[in-house]
């Protein structure tokens, strides 16, 4: 809930300049957080307990799911740096300073959020040997053929910042 409340704040503060900016942003933040769920739903994560025991189940979908939080928190090399440093550079192009100031200092807290999540549910632990410590579990089954194209949309899109620049 605080996620989607920081996002409508970044589209509401743009949306009277740039109604398309607005777009942009809405639509990689539904795909950033789409594809978080889906990873969440492929481990079966409910919780943030069982989200911490996924380390030693699943470590490359756990990196993954810290890298796509670090992008729906805005860490600039990933994708959700776009959409911040693109209203960041509209609202300065139309002499607002103070608000866009406070806007990255407020980024700066949600980057927190998803920090302390990250390092709370024990995402960056090395995997156990241990097999004490390994819950048992079935072979997971679950079919999800479009998760890999939007894990790397969701990270890896800082490229495409020129190209999307194009729709100002």
């Amino acid at each position: 809930a605080y996620s989607s409340i920081a996002h409508m704040g970044w589209m509401t503060a743009i949306l009277a300049y740039n109604p398309t900016m607005t777009l942009l942003n809405l639509v990689l933040y539904i795909l950033m957080t789409t594809t978080t769920f889906m990873l969440f739903m492929y481990n079966s994560s409910t919780t943030t307990l069982s989200l911490s025991h996924s380390w030693n189940k699943t470590p490359l979908i756990t990196a993954s799911i810290l890298a796509i939080m670090l992008s729906l928190g805005g860490l600039p090399p990933l994708t959700g740096f776009i959409p911040k440093w693109m209203i960041i550079q509209e609202l300065t192009k139309n002499d607002s300073i103070i608000m866009p100031m406070l806007m990255a200092i407020t980024a700066l807290l949600n980057l927190y959020f998803y920090m302390r999540l990250a390092y709370s549910t024990s995402l960056t632990m090395f995997p156990s040997t241990n097999n004490m410590k390994i819950k048992w579990q079935f072979t997971n089954t679950k079919q999800m053929p479009c998760l890999a194209p939007m894990i790397v949309i969701s990270t890896l899109a800082l490229p495409l910042a020129p190209m999307l620049s194009v729709l100002n």
